[in-house]
C-alpha cells in the first residue's frame, strides 16, 4: 500500500472509515477456525493502526467501537443462534439482542483501547518506539481483561489464531496472551513501515525483535517441558448427539440413560469413560440408585466413569444452591462444581427484571451457581484430572492453575447451543491451546460434536464428526512436569506490559 495512499482521508474521518474498521473487525475472524487464515488477524492489526494513527482521543473512540462491532459481530454470530433457535426468539428479536451484545463487548474493550492508544499516543506524535509500545501492550492488556472483567468473556484472543504455526512454540513460555503480542506486533509493525516510508532505529530494532522471536521458536519447538509418566490408558469419549430441545424434556430421562448405556457397553474394558456436560439430566442427590449401579460396574471392569451431572448443595446456611458439576465413579473419586458461569445460559443478570420476558431468560437449568475456587481436582485411579465444564476452557489462567496440578486435562461440553455455526469450532481451537499451554493430554466430551483427543502439543489426535452419535476411543498417558506458562501463568506478561505503559504515562507527564 503506497504512503500516500495511507494520508489520504480514507483513513482520518467519514462514514467510509467507519466502515473500512467495521470491515477489518470482520475480517480478524478469517485468523480462527473453522476457516485458519492466521495473516488475517495481522492484516486486521495493521488495519486498525492506520485507521487509528491519525485521530485525536474522541475520533479513536468511535473507530475503535466500529472495529470491535465487526469484531464481534462476525466472531460471536453463533450467539444468534443459541437465542433464536433454543430460545425461542423471534428473528428480529435474537438480531437485536445480538446486536446488543455485540455492542456491549465492542464499548467495554475495544473502544476503550483506541481511546487509550490515542490518548497516549498524541503526546509523543514523532515517537516511533513509544506508539508502537501504546499500541500493542494496551491491546494485550484488554484481551487479558476481558478474562475477568464482569465474569470475563475470552473469546478471539489473537493468539488462538497462531496454533497451528511455528510461533506457537511460545505458547507453553508466555500463554495466549504472549501469541496475542507477536501477532498484534507484526501487524503494528507492517503499518509503522508504511507510515514511516524509510528505516527508522525503532522500527529496525522492533522488526529485528519480531524476527528474532520467530527463529527462537524454532528450539522452543524441539524443547519437551513435560513427559509422560504413565503407561498408555485407554479413554473412551461418548458424543451421544441428543437433541438439546429433547434432552430436558419430562418423560425422556430413561430413554436418555438407557441410549448412554447402549453407547457405553462396548467399552466398560477402558480405564476412562468420558460422558458429556450434563450427560445425566437430573440432579446427583435423585438418582442415587443409578449412579450406585455404575459405580458398581465401573468398580467391577477397574474404569473410571467421569458424566456432567447438576448437583444439589446446602450451604451451613441452609441455602440451597445447585450447580452445572461433574461426578467421577468406579476407579474415579471426586465431585466437581462448575466456576465459571455462562451468563444468561447458566445464570440470569438482574433476573427478578428479566425472568419471564422472553423464553430465552427462562431456559432449562439457568439458574446455576458458581463453585468454589479452592476444589480438589478428580481422581480417576492414581491419577488427577484437571476438570473444566463447557465454557471453562477458554479461562487460560484457570486452567494453568488446575493443569499444573494434574495429570490429563479434562472438559466436557454441550456445544448444541451453537447449532451449526462456526462456535464449537472456535471452542475446540481455545481447549486445543489449553492443552499446549500446559503440557497435558486433553480429552473432550461433548454432546453432538466436536468430540477430540488433543496431544500436550495442541494437535489434534482423533476426532468424531459433529451431530452424529459415537464414541471416540483412543490412548492418552499421565504427564509430569510443568511448563513454564503452567508455573506462572500470565502475571509476567502482564506484569511486564503494565510497567512498559507506566513508563508511558510518566513519560507523557513530563
Amino acid at each position: 500500500m503506497p504512503s500516500s495512499l495511507w494520508q489520504g482521508s480514507l483513513w482520518r474521518q467519514g462514514w467510509g472509515a467507519q466502515l473500512l474498521a467495521l470491515a477489518a473487525g470482520g475480517l480478524a475472524v478469517g485468523g480462527f477456525s473453522p476457516f485458519d487464515l492466521w495473516p488475517l488477524p495481522l492484516i486486521s492489526s495493521a488495519l486498525l493502526y492506520l485507521l487509528l494513527y491519525p485521530l485525536a482521543p474522541r475520533e479513536a473512540l468511535w473507530r475503535g467501537f466500529a472495529y470491535g462491532l465487526g469484531l464481534f459481530g462476525a466472531g460471536t454470530s453463533w450467539v444468534y443462534v443459541s437465542i433464536h433457535q433454543f430460545g425461542a426468539a423471534s428473528m428480529p428479536l435474537a438480531a437485536f439482542l445480538t446486536l446488543l451484545f455485540c455492542a456491549c463487548m465492542s464499548i467495554l474493550f475495544i473502544a476503550p483501547f483506541a481511546w487509550s492508544y490515542s490518548q497516549l499516543r498524541r503526546h509523543f506524535p514523532g515517537s516511533i518506539a513509544l506508539s508502537l509500545i501504546a499500541f500493542i501492550g494496551l491491546w494485550v492488556l484488554f484481551e487479558w481483561s476481558r478474562t475477568w472483567l464482569l465474569t470475563g468473556f475470552p473469546w478471539l484472543l489473537w493468539g488462538y489464531a497462531l496454533i497451528d504455526t511455528p510461533l506457537s512454540a511460545w505458547a507453553p513460555v508466555s500463554g495466549v496472551f504472549g501469541l496475542s503480542l507477536l501477532l498484534v506486533a507484526g501487524g503494528a509493525l507492517i503499518a509503522q513501515w508504511i507510515i514511516s516510508r524509510r528505516p527508522r532505529r525503532a522500527l529496525v530494532l522492533g522488526s529485528a525483535g519480531w524476527l528474532g522471536a520467530l527463529l527462537l521458536s524454532i528450539p522452543l519447538a524441539g524443547h519437551q517441558w513435560t513427559q509422560p509418566a504413565s503407561p498408555a490408558l485407554t479413554v473412551a469419549l461418548v458424543q451421544p448427539a441428543i437433541p438439546q430441545l429433547m434432552k430436558w424434556r419430562e418423560g425422556f430421562l430413561q430413554e436418555t440413560l438407557q441410549h448412554l448405556e447402549q453407547l457405553t457397553a462396548p467399552h466398560w474394558d477402558a480405564d476412562i469413560i468420558l460422558w458429556p456436560e450434563n450427560a445425566i439430566p437430573a440432579f446427583q442427590h435423585r438418582m442415587q440408585p443409578y449412579l450406585q449401579q455404575l459405580d458398581a460396574q465401573a468398580k467391577t471392569t477397574h474404569t473410571s466413569l467421569i458424566s456432567g451431572i447438576p448437583i444439589y448443595r446446602k450451604a451451613i446456611s441452609g441455602e440451597a444452591t445447585f450447580h452445572n458439576g461433574i461426578t467421577s465413579l468406579g476407579e474415579g473419586e471426586g465431585d466437581y462444581l462448575k466456576q465459571k458461569l455462562v451468563p444468561f445460559g447458566e445464570y440470569v443478570p438482574l433476573q427478578s427484571l428479566l425472568r419471564g420476558l422472553i423464553a430465552f431468560f427462562d431456559l432449562p437449568m439457568s439458574n446455576f451457581a458458581r463453585g468454589p475456587a479452592d476444589q480438589p481436582l478428580l481422581q480417576a485411579g492414581p491419577y488427577q484430572l484437571a476438570p473444566l465444564i463447557c465454557y471453562e476452557v477458554v479461562y487460560p489462567d484457570l486452567v494453568a492453575s488446575m493443569g499444573a496440578r494434574s495429570d490429563i486435562l479434562l472438559t466436557i461440553s454441550n456445544d448444541t447451543w451453537f447449532g451449526a455455526s462456526i462456535g464449537p469450532h472456535q471452542h475446540l481451537q481455545m481447549a486445543r491451546m489449553r492443552a499446549l499451554e500446559n503440557g497435558r493430554y486433553l480429552i473432550r466430551a461433548t454432546n453432538d460434536g466436536i468430540t477430540t483427543l488433543v496431544d500436550p502439543m495442541g494437535r489434534l489426535m482423533d476426532q468424531l464428526p459433529q451431530f452424529e452419535t459415537g464414541v471416540l476411543r483412543g490412548s492418552v498417558q499421565a504427564m509430569q512436569g510443568i511448563t513454564p506458562y503452567g508455573r506462572t501463568g500470565s502475571w509476567p506478561l502482564i506484569v511486564l506490559i503494565s510497567v512498559l505503559l507506566g513508563l508511558v504515562v510518566v513519560l507523557k507527564r513530563r
